[in-house]
């Protein structure tokens, strides 16, 4: 994961609609560490490690407002790869604001609910692949780079693979979201039959 430029997790669609202004009054400085102080009393509250923290955005040295202002915070928390992002305003600064909105909504949870509410609430946010670690439909079904597998070929590796991949079967969401990209993908290129 990279601080810069913004990494995106491949399956959240970003905002289609024109961004807002947002009505939160804070700085850059002020948001990222209003996002930090979130962090560190989430982890706290819920008395579980957090860490591998990436706050990442396409601001850079120099460039405070750019033309893309989506943020994205990617974390790790109670054995979950966690992203949380947000590009629903036009500044650096609000959409950082909102992430943090959202961290304390978590911690509302804890004070509120149980360790295991706010892991379910997570699981949304479990399932988003990094973009350096997502692999191409042919590694994650099982196709060399020079097989050329037809629709009927792809279905059965795919059905294979669901085997264990799904979180029924002891495998996990974040494995059988990979695995449904692939084969959409696979159909996609190959064709369907």
């Amino acid at each position: 994961m990279t601080p810069y430029p913004l990494a995106w997790p491949e399956t959240m669609p970003r905002y289609k609609a024109a961004r807002q202004a947002g009505q939160f009054k804070t700085t850059l400085a002020g948001a990222i560490k209003n996002v930090q102080d979130s962090l560190r009393r989430f982890a706290a509250d819920s008395g579980k490690p957090l860490g591998d923290i990436v706050i990442s955005s396409n601001v850079t040295l120099g460039i405070n407002n750019p033309q893309d202002p989506g943020v994205s915070v990617w974390f790790t928390w109670d054995g979950l790869s966690v992203c949380i992002p947000v590009d629903r305003y036009s500044k650096v600064e609000a959409n950082l604001q909102a992430i943090h909105h959202i961290i304390e909504a978590r911690r509302t949870e804890l004070r509120h609910g149980t360790l295991a509410l706010v892991r379910a609430t997570f699981t949304g946010f479990a399932a988003l692949p990094s973009p350096s670690t997502t692999r191409t439909w042919r590694e994650e079904l099982g196709f060399g780079p020079n097989d050329k597998p037809t629709s009927n070929l792809v279905e059965s590796h795919f059905r294979d693979k669901a085997k264990t991949a799904h979180p029924d079967r002891g495998g996990s969401n974040e494995l059988m979201a990979a695995l449904n990209r692939a084969r959409d993908e696979a159909l996609a290129e190959v064709g369907r039959s």
